[in-house]
């Protein structure tokens, strides 16, 4: 079922993301609204060393008020190709780089009210990187986490991880590794 758009505003402009609001018609001929979140996506990355240890992060999420465990991430820059932005999150975030990468997905992160697009990578050969954590100032309380896959299926299981993309890319990686 397609909508007609009817009006379109711009309600909020901010750093991370837009807020629009849309008036459309059904098909019916009634009218309603939709409340969108724009936002330029990001990039995801599960690192896996040669032992299968992978690395996490656990940092502060404000909404939720509290730590949360999560694979590296980070918002992509105007017009920037997702696999150069996951670079350069897991080098900043973990201190890590890799010579191996590979796209798992790309997912939808809330479709009913955001169009963010997340595009989840696989790294590996994973080596410091001197450049490393060039950590923004709110995420500098980033703890780094280095475990086998297994433990975090495992957390996965127990609840100790609930961050969606971190599912998705923890569950798709093993999978594709052999790992169960």
């Amino acid at each position: 079922m397609h909508f007609k758009l009817l009006q379109r505003e711009k309600k909020y402009s901010g750093k991370i993301i837009d807020l629009v609001v849309d008036r459309l018609l059904y098909p019916s001929g009634n009218e309603t609204i939709r409340e969108i979140i724009e936002h330029p996506g990001g990039a995801v990355i599960l690192s896996v060393f040669e032992n299968n240890d992978i690395l996490l992060v656990k940092q502060y999420r404000h909404p939720f008020g509290k730590e949360v465990i999560e694979l590296p991430a980070g918002k992509l820059d105007k017009n920037e190709d997702p696999l150069l932005c996951a670079q350069r999150e897991l080098r900043e975030e973990t201190g890590y780089a890799a010579t191996q990468w590979s796209k798992l997905t790309s997912l939808y992160a809330t479709p009913g009210f955001c169009n963010e697009i997340l595009h989840i990578f696989l790294a590996q050969d994973i080596f410091p990187h001197e450049l490393g954590n060039a950590l923004e100032e709110g995420e500098a309380s980033i703890q780094v986490i280095r475990i086998p896959i297994r433990e975090a299926i495992a957390m996965i299981e127990r609840e100790e991880i609930v961050d969606g993309k971190t599912i998705a890319g923890i569950l798709l990686g093993a999978r594709k590794l052999g790992i169960q």
